[in-house]
């Protein structure tokens, strides 16, 4: 197998896009990232996307998008994983150049969620959820996030308003990223009277409805850098899996794929979790947060809370998370948020993340997250200099 190394990215504005259509946004995040690359053509493109057939009518992705892009005739398919659908194109991508079926890959994810009203978009999200006892019973993943993080605070001891450094970071770190919906700080106070969506899920705790699309050009590491002068190494890709619905999980406050993505990729980077320089997490939930950073190995069992209040996730603590605004502030696209955390690592570790740089980042982990936490790949990445 050969080492993978991302060498051109792109992205959309994360907005409410009306008068833009699916394909082009797929358009635009994918020239970007083919001229970052230096590239006009690659061998096959891989479309990370949950929602389409739904919300915009439109399936057979691969072959839409890779004939818009002006390369018919091109290797192209789309990839589902329900939420994680963006990190698993990338993660296909990266398995089709490691075996060597193809040298220059483009790997996206898009998204248009608000093309249908509010009532749809939230059955069309469902979807990802067990139909037959979830959906049926009437369950949203607003309110299994609510319940969940209700019973976090039960068995933990916390209050609603201990959350509220997760959205404050983030908007504080997305403000500062041009391409993020929400560009502006939120305070405590606004935090603690924002309205209940799913008691005690608020507004602010929610990520948003929105479209946008990211992509990535990957190429074998062997000749990266005579592609690109600031190649990113995929140093760990992993994929773990957990019963679709959360009340057939052993322990539902336990994310135990996100604990095995995570420690696989350990594994394969060779490294301890203490050794990153920031973590991409999967918050389209507060609640979603803490259950990540205790998964992954950065908290004990009911202890990530207290990781926000203490400023450990900020750009100067233990562990910087949502370091360009997270699914809370950038927005969250389902199909396409995997290769924007993806994208944003990249920027962090060629230094190109503005207000929001790191100083000397060299190792980052990106987690993205399908369903209630049903499906979770975890991608680490090494800067090469």
């Amino acid at each position: 197998m050969r080492d993978v190394a991302i060498i051109g990215i792109g992205q959309t504005p994360v907005d409410e896009h009306w008068t833009t259509s699916l394909r082009h946004l797929a358009l635009d995040a994918g020239l970007k990232a083919l001229k970052d690359a230096n590239l006009e053509r690659v061998e096959a493109v891989y479309v990370g996307n949950m929602l389409s057939g739904t919300t915009t009518g439109q399936e057979h992705l691969g072959g839409l998008v890779v004939d818009f892009l002006g390369m018919a005739g091109t290797e192209a398919m789309k990839i589902e994983a329900a939420c994680a659908s963006g990190a698993a194109a990338v993660r296909v991508g990266m398995m089709a150049v490691a075996s060597g079926m193809s040298d220059l890959v483009l790997a996206m994810g898009v998204e248009k969620m608000t093309d249908t009203v509010g009532q749809q978009t939230t059955a069309a999200l469902a979807m990802a959820a067990d139909a037959e006892y979830e959906v049926s019973q009437g369950v949203t993943f607003v309110t299994l996030n609510g319940l969940l993080m209700q019973r976090y605070m039960y068995e933990y001891g916390w209050e609603r308003k201990d959350f509220a450094n997760f959205v404050i970071n983030a908007h504080a770190n997305g403000k500062h990223n041009p391409n993020a919906m929400f560009q502006k700080e939120i305070s405590q106070a606004a935090y603690e009277r924002s309205p209940m969506i799913s008691s005690p899920v608020g507004l602010f705790d929610a990520s948003p409805i929105c479209d946008g699309a990211a992509a990535v050009v990957l190429a074998p590491m062997e000749y990266a850098h005579t592609l690109s002068p600031a190649p990113v190494r995929i140093k760990a890709s992993a994929v773990a899996t957990s019963p679709l619905a959360v009340h057939s999980r052993k322990d539902p406050l336990a994310l135990e794929a996100a604990r095995i993505s995570a420690q696989r990729a350990y594994e394969q980077a060779e490294i301890e979790p203490d050794d990153l320089d920031f973590f991409e997490l999967h918050d389209a939930f507060t609640i979603m947060a803490a259950l990540s950073l205790e998964a992954t190995g950065f908290a004990e069992r009911g202890q990530a809370v207290r990781m926000a209040l203490d400023g450990e996730i900020t750009l100067d603590g233990r562990i910087p998370v949502s370091t360009m605004g997270g699914l809370k502030s950038r927005g969250h696209p389902v199909g396409a948020t995997g290769v924007y955390q993806i994208v944003e690592s990249v920027l962090q570790l060629r230094g190109l993340a503005g207000e929001t740089q790191l100083p000397n980042a060299r190792l980052g982990m990106a987690q993205n997250i399908g369903g209630s936490g049903a499906t979770i790949i975890t991608h680490i990445l090494e800067a090469m200099g």
